[in-house]
């Protein structure tokens, strides 16, 4: 894999810290975080789906957290399966952190465990306030908050 120096667009650019910092986080990706193997996968337009593999799990030992635009999925087996004696394992118990580093506005809406596999759920809610806002020409009407409707087009017949 090739390595780029990020550093001389963090002389040249404002703002734009965290796309830096992910940059240079995906070169120092651990070979550990492929355990457990998911999918992720885009739902609708603004919705998302996390899949993940986690076979032997149950919902109380698997912790979901949300900070900002960081989710944590964390797995850790809470109980020793005492008396048994294993020939062969090939079901991993192990523990694991998993993060994802998820785009502003993106919201975690849902997550089940089903059959082995967690589904965690995702959409991007934009505030009303930083979408695009029509702003009507000529006049000195403010505009005050969102105008999204589509404008009516008299029928020029009529005035003609």
């Amino acid at each position: 894999m090739r390595t780029y120096d990020v550093a001389p667009l963090f002389r040249s650019s404002v703002g734009f810290d965290r796309l830096l910092d992910l940059l240079s986080q995906a070169e120092r990706a651990e070979a550990t975080a492929a355990w457990p193997p998911y999918n992720i996968e885009k739902v609708a337009e603004d919705e998302y789906r996390i899949t993940m593999a986690v076979a032997g799990f149950t919902p109380d030992e698997i912790d979901l957290t949300q900070h900002d635009t960081v989710l944590v999925v964390t797995g850790q087996k809470k109980g020793q399966e005492g008396d048994r004696q294993y020939l062969h394992r090939g079901i991993a118990a192990r523990a694991f952190r998993q993060t994802f580093n998820l785009a502003d506005h993106v919201k975690v809406t849902g997550a089940a465990l089903e059959n082995g596999l967690l589904t965690v759920n995702l959409k991007r809610e934009v505030p009303e306030a930083l979408k695009p806002r029509r702003i009507a020409i000529g006049g000195m009407q403010v505009a005050i908050g969102q105008d999204n409707t589509p404008a009516q087009v008299e029928d020029r017949a009529k005035a003609a």
